[in-house]
C-alpha cells in the first residue's frame, strides 16, 4: 500500500498528469472556441498560415522551422496559438531580463589577455582564430597557469571530488542537472552537511525538471535547515510554465576557487555505476586547478546572481592568487558557458570549427546524435577529404524514442566515410571531442537539439594540453569495447524507415 502511495503522489507522475492536462485543456478550449463561430475557426487558420509565413522568416535553425511548420499544418487550428504559447521563445524575455544584469556585472572580472592569443597565432594561426571566436562570443578567457586531471569515468572522478570537497575552508559551489537521493549524493551531502557547520558557504544549484522524481518538492527547503543554500532553476508548474524546455543541463562543482570538476557526471547513482539501468554507465569527469577554476566560479555566480534574491559579490570568489599554479603542462584552457538567450550557437560553432580546420582526424563521444543539416554537411566533407571522422554512441539505450532517431542518422554519415560505433557494454554519456592530438572539448553538450540550442551548458576547450592525449586514449579504449556500424546494419524495414523519417521531423523538439 506505501508503496502505491508513494508511486501516485511521486511528483514525476504527478507534473506528467499535469501536463497532459495542460495540453488536452489547450486542444478542448481552441476546438470550442472554433465550434462556436465559424468566423473563429477561420481566424485560427488564418493565425496559423500567418504563424507559418513568420517562422519562415525567423533567422533560425532550418530543422526547428520544418518541425514547427509541419505540426502546424497538421493541426491548422490549433498550430498557430501552440506556437505562439510555447515556441516562439518569447517566454525567453523573462529569463533574459534576469541574466542580462547579471551577465554584465561579471564582465569585469572575465579579463582577456591578448598575449595569449598572439602567442598562438604566432606558431599555429588556424587554433587562435577558434580560441578567438570562444573568447569573443562566450566572453569567457582562455587561461595559462592550470592543472588538468581527466577523468575516464564516473567511479573514477568520484573519490576525487569526495577528497577535494572535504578539504573546502570557504566554499562550495555546485551546479547540476540531476540530483538524486541515492549512495552517491548522500556521501556528497554528509560532507556538504558537515562544512556548512563549519561555516563554509555552501550553494546549490539543480534543475527542476531534471530532478523532478529524484529528489522532495521542497528540497531547498530542507536543505536550508541544514545550512546549506539551494535554488532550484526554472521551477516548472503545470499551466503556467511556457518556458519548460529550456534547462539547465550544465554540471559545475567549485571549491574554494581552487579547485572545479564537470563533465558528464550528475548526482545520481548511474553515473559512477553504483547502480545500472543501461548497462555499464560510461562516462567522464575534468578536474581543473589554478587560473581556469576562476571562469567556472564565474559561471556559477552569473546563475545564482540572476534567479536569486541573496546577490553575491564577484570579489569575495576570485580564485586566490596563491592558487593560481605555474604548471608543467603546456597549452591553454578555456572553460566557457552556452546559453540560448542570444542567436550565437557558441557551442555548435565550436564544433564546426573543429571539423572544418581538422587535418588528420576529430572523434566524438555523444550519448544522442540528433544533429542538424550544418553539423552533418561538415562531417561528411571532413570524411570526403580524408579526414579520420569517428561517433561513438551507445549501445544500450536510455530513451529508446530518441535512440531511434539517433540510429536514422547512421545511414547518411555511414555511406560518406564517417565511422559509427556503439559501445557494446552499455550506454555512453561522455560529450567529448578531440582532434589532430592538439585540441580536445570536455562538457555538457550532447550533439543534440537541445543541448546545442535549448539548455544552458558548459564546456573545457583544451589546446595542445597534456589532457589531450589522455582524452584521445579513452576513445580508443572505448572503441575497442565498441562495434562499428557497418552499411547493411544501417537498412531497415520499411516501418522503421518511416518511423524515424517522422520522428526525424519534430527531432528539435525531442
Amino acid at each position: 500500500m506505501k508503496r502505491i502511495l508513494k508511486a501516485t503522489t511521486n511528483r514525476l507522475i504527478i507534473v506528467s498528469l499535469l501536463i497532459l492536462l495542460q495540453i488536452l485543456w489547450m486542444t478542448l478550449v481552441f476546438l470550442r472556441l472554433a465550434a462556436y463561430s465559424r468566423g473563429i475557426s477561420i481566424a485560427l487558420n488564418l493565425l496559423s498560415l500567418l504563424v507559418v509565413i513568420y517562422i519562415i522568416n525567423r533567422k533560425d535553425n532550418p530543422a526547428v522551422k520544418l518541425a514547427w511548420v509541419v505540426l502546424i499544418l497538421m493541426f491548422p487550428m490549433l498550430g498557430g496559438l501552440l506556437y505562439l504559447y510555447t515556441g516562439n521563445k518569447q517566454p525567453f524575455r523573462r529569463i533574459r531580463k534576469r541574466m542580462g544584469p547579471a551577465l554584465e556585472e561579471s564582465e569585469k572580472w572575465l579579463i582577456i589577455d591578448p598575449e595569449i592569443l598572439e602567442e598562438v597565432a604566432e606558431r599555429d594561426p588556424v587554433s587562435a582564430s577558434q580560441i578567438r571566436y570562444i573568447q569573443n562570443e562566450s566572453g569567457f578567457p582562455a587561461c595559462r597557469n592550470s592543472e588538468v586531471d581527466y577523468y575516464d569515468s564516473g567511479e573514477a572522478c568520484f573519490p576525487v571530488m569526495l577528497e577535494d570537497l572535504a578539504q573546502a575552508e570557504h566554499y562550495i559551489f555546485l551546479e547540476y542537472f540531476i540530483i538524486e537521493e541515492g549512495k552517491m549524493w548522500d556521501r556528497i551531502l554528509s560532507i556538504l552537511e558537515e562544512k556548512a557547520r563549519q561555516g563554509v558557504d555552501v550553494r546549490i544549484l539543480y534543475d527542476d525538471l531534471g530532478s523532478i522524481g529524484k529528489i522532495p518538492w521542497r528540497y531547498p527547503r530542507i536543505l536550508q535547515e541544514k545550512g546549506i543554500k539551494c535554488m532550484p532553476f526554472n521551477r516548472y508548474i503545470p499551466i503556467f510554465s511556457v518556458v519548460f524546455n529550456t534547462r539547465d543541463h550544465r554540471k559545475l562543482m567549485v571549491i574554494d576557487g581552487k579547485v572545479a570538476f564537470t563533465g558528464g557526471i550528475n548526482m545520481a547513482d548511474e553515473y559512477i555505476n553504483i547502480k545500472q539501468r543501461f548497462g555499464y554507465w560510461k562516462d567522464n569527469g575534468i578536474r581543473l586547478r589554478g587560473q581556469a577554476v576562476h571562469n567556472m566560479t564565474i559561471m556559477f555566480l552569473q546563475m545564482w546572481n540572476a534567479f536569486s534574491q541573496d546577490k553575491l559579490t564577484y570579489d569575495d570568489y576570485k580564485t586566490p592568487e596563491t592558487d593560481l599554479v605555474s604548471s608543467g603542462e603546456r597549452g591553454l584552457v578555456l572553460p566557457f558557458s552556452d546559453d540560448p538567450l542570444n542567436r550565437e550557437q557558441i557551442g555548435e560553432g565550436m564544433l564546426l570549427n573543429m571539423i572544418s580546420t581538422a587535418t588528420r582526424y576529430i572523434w566524438f563521444f555523444t550519448p544522442y546524435l540528433i544533429i542538424d543539416n550544418e553539423l552533418i554537411t561538415a562531417m561528411i566533407l571532413a570524411a570526403k577529404r580524408g579526414v579520420d571522422v569517428r561517433i561513438i554512441t551507445p549501445g544500450i539505450p536510455d530513451k529508446k524514442i530518441v535512440y531511434l532517431v539517433t540510429q536514422s542518422y547512421y545511414g547518411q554519415l555511414v555511406e560518406e566515410g564517417v565511422k559509427i560505433y556503439q559501445f557494446r557494454p552499455g550506454f555512453i554519456h561522455s560529450k567529448c571531442a578531440v582532434t589532430d592530438d592538439r585540441i580536445a572539448t570536455v562538457g555538457t553538450m550532447n550533439l543534440d537539439f537541445r543541448s546545442l540550442y535549448l539548455h544552458f551548458e558548459n564546456c573545457v576547450f583544451l589546446y595542445e594540453n597534456e589532457s589531450v592525449a589522455r582524452i584521445r586514449d579513452d576513445m580508443i579504449r572505448t572503441m575497442s569495447q565498441s562495434s562499428m556500424v557497418t552499411p547493411e546494419q544501417c537498412h531497415r524495414t520499411f516501418i522503421v524507415r518511416l518511423l524515424q523519417s517522422l520522428l526525424r521531423i519534430f527531432s528539435p523538439m525531442l
